[in-house]
């Protein structure tokens, strides 16, 4: 049982979000570019949201972050947060992927079928992962994350019967922390993680890990 109020942070994208929900229902939320190159927007916006609902990071339950696909920097700036006062509070954290909080927090939540939600990948790919809105309003699972060819979205969408949803896509949206609300309320996609082993999941290794890696014959993270 995941312990209200919750605070939950995405930061998968350009754009990274924030939501206070208790008892299934968003107390507040917001939205700041992560681009900002002289200063960090994310945590202020975790404070103002924390204000416009009446509390303070000592009233949280739990922590819920965004696990990825998504821009390695935000993702990691996002979970250092989550994971500082889920540390610093003695409380939980709880990951969910990313593609999962752009069904979950989008317009379309409600309306019953299956989205095959995809970010950039990079490199003409994809990150996309299949998910059906039930009539239950509840969100389950379809297909697992998965690199797509670019060329191959559309067919494959068309295989899972399935709309496309993303950035600029037939269904422009991105993920939003906001649909943790759905997911907690549904039991659905939340899983609670190790404080000290738990890193996003960026669906592939940047560049410079990669050239580091190849260059020491060991993984940079220990993993």
């Amino acid at each position: 049982m995941i312990k209200s109020p919750l605070l939950a942070i995405d930061a998968s994208t350009y754009t990274g979000t924030v939501a206070v929900i208790s008892e299934g229902q968003i107390v507040s939320q917001g939205e700041v570019a992560m681009r900002g190159r002289d200063e960090e927007r994310l945590m202020p916006a975790v404070a103002e949201a924390l204000t416009v609902a009446g509390l303070s990071t000592g009233d949280l339950g739990s922590v819920v972050c965004g696990d990825g696909p998504g821009s390695f920097t935000s993702l990691r700036i996002a979970a250092s947060i989550g994971k500082g006062i889920a540390s610093g509070f003695s409380i939980p954290l709880y990951s969910a992927s990313s593609l999962l909080l752009m069904v979950a927090g989008s317009q379309w939540s409600g309306v019953a079928g299956k989205y095959l939600a995809v970010l950039n990948a990079m490199r003409g790919e994809l990150f996309a992962a299949c998910y059906e809105v039930t009539d239950a309003g509840t969100i389950q699972e379809v297909t697992p994350l998965a690199l797509v060819e670019e060329s191959f979205v559309q067919t494959r969408a068309l295989e899972l019967d399935a709309r496309i949803m993303g950035i600029g896509r037939q269904l422009d949206a991105f993920p939003h922390a906001r649909g943790v609300a759905i997911c907690e309320r549904s039991a659905s996609g939340l899983s609670r993680v190790d404080l000290g082993g738990w890193e996003p999941g960026y669906g592939r290794l940047v560049e410079a890990q990669v050239k580091w890696e190849s260059t020491h014959a060991r993984p940079l993270y220990g993993r």
